[in-house]
């Protein structure tokens, strides 16, 4: 059955909508680069619509791939949809070229294990994304393609689509569902781990960085020893998180994954919402002012204020300049060694400034193209 409910979604697939929704790419046209998004879900399919929805699935995750076209005619980090009524362009539009849906994780499993015995044993890295509030499934999926292709991830690419609603006023709906989403995310890293990763790195944004926090909480409680080591990295974008929360988590976790990297930015207007209607504090994680409040734990705070554009949400993934900063993020963690009062250069078009040992502040040089 969910074999053919997914092949109906890709046969549905219309042009984009109000919000972002999945477009199939035209037969007879070929793409010009395709990014492969192995994806888990716990989102429902919508009956109406054949398409992943904001219901909450039960149980084990569904499981696919997802094969997206991505447009050369674009700036970096956007993401362009079709003109609704239009005719879909792959040289200027995000599109869908191939759906395949495997019955159960051991199917997935098996062709993660394939794909990954096809790459050279040093590249045998996955990255698992997860979205933040408010995302329909593919807002998350064509946001991680863009990811994956502007910062040129290594190896494979997999999505976690935890069940939003999609709807701005349905923050607290959504929160409910990302604690339910745990167990599910779990079981993803653990079917990739069982698939032969060498190294996983996760990626957790807005409140998908809450749930990338309790699911390690809870593999922690549980005594994991299967994924854990092979956990090379953790990167929280502008995470929708209780600060007092964080630190319960990650005593629970004990010695966090290396490197921990917490993007913040106190221009995040959407958590400063978010901190007005969870309680009195003005801060969440991602907008946090005051480091010294993460300063007792193994984290690196990343302030990218000065990048922010718009709501300030996905400095990360949407600003070229940050992306830059990204796909050299090797050269950002080794800056700690150097002089501390600052310094322009290691980075093209930004100066560096670490504050303490837990915090860099990024800030475009004067003049600098972005």
């Amino acid at each position: 059955m969910f074999r053919v409910l997914c092949l109906a979604m890709f046969v549905l697939l219309a042009a984009c909508g109000p919000r972002g929704t999945l477009t199939a790419l035209p037969p007879g046209v070929t793409p010009t680069t395709v990014r492969t998004v192995f994806v888990a879900t716990t989102r429902t399919v919508d009956p109406d619509t054949g398409i992943y929805g904001g219901g909450r699935l039960r149980g084990s995750p569904n499981f696919a791939r997802y094969d997206v076209s991505i447009p050369p005619d674009r700036e970096l980090g956007e993401i362009t949809w079709p003109r609704e009524g239009g005719t879909p362009d792959p040289t200027k539009d995000f599109l869908t070229t191939n759906v395949v849906p495997y019955d159960g994780a051991p199917a997935f499993r098996a062709e993660l294990a394939r794909s990954l015995a096809a790459l050279p044993a040093s590249e045998r890295d996955v990255t698992v994304f997860t979205h933040g509030f408010n995302n329909t499934f593919a807002e998350g999926l064509y946001r991680i393609a863009q990811m994956s292709n502007d910062l040129e991830f290594p190896g494979l690419t997999v999505h976690y689509s935890w069940p939003s609603v999609g709807k701005s006023l349905a923050y607290v709906r959504d929160r409910d569902s990302a604690l339910f989403a745990r167990d599910g995310f779990e079981q993803l890293l653990e079917e990739v781990a069982a698939a032969g990763a060498q190294r996983i790195v996760i990626v957790g944004h807005s409140m998908g960085g809450a749930l990338t926090m309790e699911t390690l909480r809870q593999m922690a409680i549980r005594g994991d020893t299967r994924v854990r080591p092979k956990i090379a990295g953790v990167l929280l974008l502008s995470p929708d998180l209780d600060i007092d929360v964080f630190h319960s988590q990650a005593e629970s976790i004990g010695k966090l994954p290396q490197p921990f990297l917490i993007f913040t930015s106190r221009k995040d207007r959407a958590l400063a919402l978010a901190a007005r209607l969870t309680g009195v504090r003005r801060e969440r994680l991602g907008n946090l002012r005051d480091v010294s409040e993460v300063a007792d734990l193994e984290v690196t705070v990343v302030d990218v204020a000065a990048f922010s554009t718009g709501s300030g949400h996905l400095n990360v993934g949407n600003s070229p300049a940050l992306i830059k900063i990204l796909s050299r993020i090797g050269d950002v963690d080794a800056a700690f060694g150097a002089d501390r009062s600052g310094q322009a250069g290691l980075l093209p078009g930004i100066f560096l400034t670490v504050q303490n040992a837990t915090q860099i502040i990024l800030t475009p040089v004067v003049g600098a193209r972005q």
